[in-house]
């Protein structure tokens, strides 16, 4: 059997270069406690917003094949916006199991907003994506979209599993990129289009001054992820869960505590 196998049940697999699939693994485990878990993080890699296209197409397929032969998951989530929007569909055809993307959740805000103005903060990889442009094409062609590039949010959302204080400083340019945009001031609901910035939407929306709706896709991941996998047969109790580094194990000893939150207690490397 393999080691990930719990109770004789195969894993969920979420991957991303950071903590920032927490944001999507904390929504899943909601609706299935019980499930087995591993988590991959590409730490070797952050950050991926600041690679080109072509390195991400070859890096998250290659690692995923490797995290799929080991851990045999039944369904594997790519939480990371930028990874999702360039590899998905290179993931999917390289794996024979269900693969669920990362995408901004431009849908929901066009459904949300009063304003029609909707700000989207994302890595620079992440906005500049054709996928975003017809995201927006297809379900807020009748809103105005601005974009800011804001991967310096990266970091304060890892400093602060690490429980450290993100600087505010960051916190404060990130929203003032995009907020001090021509038509800025109408905006009133803002994506997070990276996984790790829901990680920051208490001190976003401090930073804010003024009422701001800040919105993800993760309980929409969390619910298709149950749809995919509803009929399988998860453990009566819950299970410590597995957390897999590209990086070396020493770097990642700041975050145990921040994933044991999760049920996720055994670090291994890839």
């Amino acid at each position: 059997m393999n080691k990930a196998q719990i109770g004789g049940c195969p894993p969920l697999l979420f991957f991303d270069t950071g903590v920032g699939g927490l944001s999507v693994l904390s929504e899943t485990i909601k609706l299935l406690p019980n499930a087995p878990i591993v988590y991959a993080a590409d730490y070797a890699g952050l950050p991926y917003g600041m690679k080109s296209e072509a390195e991400l197409a070859a890096r998250v397929p290659a690692l995923l094949g490797r995290l799929v032969e080991r851990y045999k998951p039944v369904l594997a989530t790519i939480a990371c916006n930028t990874a999702s929007t360039i590899a998905l569909d290179h993931v999917r055809s390289a794996l024979d199991i269900p693969v669920v993307g990362t995408v901004p959740a431009i849908k929901p805000a066009s459904e949300l907003t009063r304003t029609g103005v909707i700000g989207l903060l994302g890595t620079r990889a992440t906005i500049r994506q054709p996928y975003v442009d017809r995201l927006a094409a297809d379900f807020a062609s009748d809103k105005i979209l601005l974009r800011h590039a804001a991967p310096e949010l990266v970091y304060a959302a890892e400093a602060k599993l690490r429980g450290e204080t993100p600087d505010p400083d960051v916190i404060q340019q990130a929203l003032s990129g995009l907020l001090d945009q021509a038509g800025g001031e109408r905006i009133d609901t803002v994506i997070l289009a990276c996984t790790h910035f829901p990680l920051l939407r208490e001190e976003l929306a401090e930073a804010a001054g003024r009422p701001i709706q800040f919105i993800d896709g993760a309980k929409g991941i969390a619910r298709r992820i149950a749809y995919l996998t509803k009929d399988m047969s998860w453990p009566v109790d819950s299970q410590d869960g597995i957390f897999v580094t590209t990086a070396e194990l020493a770097d990642i000893a700041p975050y145990r505590s921040a994933f044991e939150k999760y049920g996720i207690t055994q670090f291994e490397k890839l």
